[in-house]
C-alpha cells in the first residue's frame, strides 16, 4: 500500500514570486518522492466560498490547482514539514491507495 497526498492550492499562490505548485514539485523531486503531478481545475471554491471558474472572464483568476504525490507513507509523512513552510492557504488530503506501476511494459 502507498499514501496519496493531494494538495489543494490556488493558481495565484506564490513562493518567492514563482508559482507555489512549482516549488512543491521541486521539493518533492529533491526529497526523492516517486513523482508529482500538477492539475489545473476549471472551476472550484475553497474556504472563501467564492467560485473561481474559466467560464467567466472576470472570475478567471486564482483557478484551483491540485498537486498529487504518491509514495510510501513514511516518505509522504516525512515530506509534510516542507508543506508547513510553504502553504499559507490550502488543504492537504492523505489517503491510502494501492499503487500499481509499470516499467518497461511490465507491472511491478
Amino acid at each position: 500500500m502507498a499514501l496519496r497526498m493531494s494538495i489543494f492550492l490556488g493558481a495565484d499562490d506564490r513562493w518567492h514570486h514563482k508559482p507555489l505548485y512549482h516549488e512543491i514539485v521541486k521539493r518533492a523531486r529533491d526529497a526523492g518522492l516517486a513523482g508529482a503531478t500538477v492539475l489545473r481545475g476549471v472551476e472550484g471554491y475553497g474556504t472563501s466560498s467564492r467560485v473561481h471558474t474559466t467560464r467567466l472572464l472576470d472570475l478567471a483568476e486564482d483557478l484551483p490547482i491540485l498537486v498529487v504525490v504518491v509514495d510510501s507513507e513514511q516518505r509522504i509523512r516525512a515530506f509534510l514539514p516542507e508543506l508547513d513552510e510553504l502553504i499559507t492557504d490550502g488543504a492537504v488530503i492523505l489517503d491510502e491507495v494501492e499503487a500499481i506501476t509499470y516499467r518497461g511494459g511490465r507491472r511491478s
